[in-house]
């Protein structure tokens, strides 16, 4: 496994866990909004081997208890299964976050009960999506429509959530999100910030009273519903 980047220690991205972040090249979206956009192309050279990660992960034991793997893209990557059971067989369970755009991998994971928690991306309501994520209008829904089913129809832990951004979301797309996944378990909705690696420094986050206005709709159609981020009753 070719691995980009590691973050030695996060409280915030394995829920109920002290995890380390393993950060994976390589994603088939090209979202304007993206923190880690210098990982898109999958280009960057690789910051460790997987025989380093490994060893990393053996002198952590007592300290970590969870490993998180992102991107880019995880499920991209052939081998992401068995990376992901060699983790497991070095003691720690792993949170994947995906764009859904994937579900056979996805259902692979998720049958062989690879992972414990799964994030997975929903940019926007049906309609948006295609200029949301940076591509054209042919994008086919069909496989980010599997994974949420996946995901409702799983007895995992999971969350789908949201990147709210004032130029593409507006409360419509939360009531046709929350229709698409009704039912979900968890939906986190969490506002724009800007960062350098962002392609696109035009964009904009919502108001708080934005943020509250979007959360509610969507908690007329989820079992619970919260804005990530920032301190809002």
């Amino acid at each position: 496994m070719n691995i980009q980047g590691l973050q030695k220690m996060t409280l915030l991205d394995f829920p109920e866990h002290v995890a380390c972040t393993v950060f994976l090249g390589g994603c088939d979206f090209r979202c304007q909004f993206c923190h880690n956009y210098e990982l898109v192309e999958g280009v960057m050279p690789a910051a460790m081997s997987e025989e380093e990660f490994f060893e990393f992960l053996d002198k952590r034991h007592g300290l970590l208890d969870g490993v998180a793997i992102t991107g880019g893209e995880p499920c991209l990557r052939p081998d992401l299964p068995e990376f992901i059971k060699k983790i497991n067989d070095a003691g720690y369970p792993v949170k994947l976050d995906t764009n859904g755009n994937h579900p056979d991998v996805l259902k692979k994971l998720l049958d062989e009960k690879l992972v414990a928690y799964v994030a997975m991306d929903i940019k926007n309501s049906p309609k948006k999506y295609a200029v949301t994520i940076g591509l054209d209008e042919t994008f086919n829904l069909a496989n980010v429509r599997e994974s949420i089913s996946l995901l409702l129809n799983s007895d995992i832990d999971y969350e789908f959530r949201t990147t709210v951004i004032s130029q593409y979301h507006d409360e419509n797309d939360f009531r046709e999100i929350g229709e698409w996944i009704g039912g979900a378990k968890n939906y986190f909705l969490q506002g724009f910030t800007d960062r350098d690696a962002v392609p696109d420094h035009s964009l904009s986050a919502p108001t708080a009273e934005e943020m509250i206005r979007y959360r509610d709709i969507a908690k007329e159609f989820v079992n619970f519903a919260a804005i990530r981020g920032v301190d809002i009753d």
